[in-house]
């Protein structure tokens, strides 16, 4: 089949690019929620406006929601069949949990737009929170497999792990000013998008850096890593309106933010100061 596809088109940047696609695709369903556009198509699915085609702006939103979601259904399909022929059994594995949990997450989205108030707990926090758990599942699954495909990499991983904390503690910062935490920035439809944009990316910032301090003398650092990374998939969980916004759940969020940045901070130190500690070669090795 390799004679049939363009020479640029590997496996590791097909699953690149629908880990992207992906990304794009909680942004924009977070845009379609918060803009109101979810039961623009008159409650209606697969459907919109009595036909396919939407009749208005709300519902060309949430139909564009739908058209993205079904090209990355077919691009996780792609990549989940494309592993078994490129990838190793882990690659397999993440690949297919994203399948797996295909229907699941099309049948909640489809319950948020057509049994609003008729299904007890239809359209509510709870399903607003299976709706972002199952998404964040997908999206770390697809992470993992891209990272599985790159294996192979030229740079140290110490170096690596390095550089996506960095990036991780670049970007924490800006998901904070977008987020619920800071009540004078407005949190808009574009805001909690962008919110969600930044923080899934530094979401793959931190599982690449559990992934790859396993290949470390620093691999007992996975654990503060894992707790940074479950600060900000709760603090993610706040960003929808599962709970009512009270000072105390703000504080709680601010709370989520710091314990998040002092984690990745220290970590950064201990990488940083493992890196530029002088190495040491056994007896009657030389360092050239």
């Amino acid at each position: 089949m390799s004679q049939y596809r363009p020479s640029w088109l590997s496996f590791r940047r097909f699953a690149a690019f629908t880990t992207g696609v992906v990304l794009t695709l909680v942004m924009l369903g977070v845009y379609t929620a918060a803009t109101g556009s979810g039961l623009a198509c008159s409650a209606q699915w697969p459907l919109c406006d009595n036909g396919l085609l939407p009749q208005t702006i709300p519902s060309f939103i949430e139909w564009f929601h739908r058209l993205v979601a079904m090209i990355a259904g077919f691009l996780i399909l792609g990549t989940a069949l494309w592993s078994f022929s490129a990838g190793d059994r882990r690659t397999k594995t993440t690949a297919t949990l994203a399948v797996v949990l295909l229907p699941l997450q099309i049948s909640i989205g489809a319950v948020t737009v057509t049994l609003n108030g008729l299904l007890p707990r239809g359209y509510s926090p709870p399903t607003q929170g299976a709706h972002l758990v199952v998404a964040l599942t997908i999206f770390t699954a697809l992470v993992l497999t891209t990272l599985r495909a790159y294996r192979g990499w030229t740079r140290p991983p110490l170096r690596r792990v390095r550089d996506a904390l960095v990036v991780a503690l670049g970007l924490l910062p800006v998901a904070v000013v977008l987020s619920r935490v800071v009540p004078f920035v407005g949190y808009s439809p574009a805001a909690q998008a962008g919110f969600y944009g930044v923080a899934l990316v530094v979401v793959a910032a931190l599982v690449a850096s559990v992934v790859w301090l396993a290949e470390t003398p620093l691999a007992r650092l996975r654990l503060p890593v894992g707790g940074a990374l479950a600060a900000v998939f709760l603090a993610l969980l706040l960003g929808r309106d599962l709970v009512f916004y009270t000072p105390i759940w703000r504080l709680v969020n601010a709370a989520l933010f710091v314990v998040a940045g002092v984690l990745v901070g220290v970590v950064v130190w201990a990488v940083r100061r493992r890196d530029a500690s002088p190495r040491v070669d056994p007896p009657g090795v030389s360092s050239d």
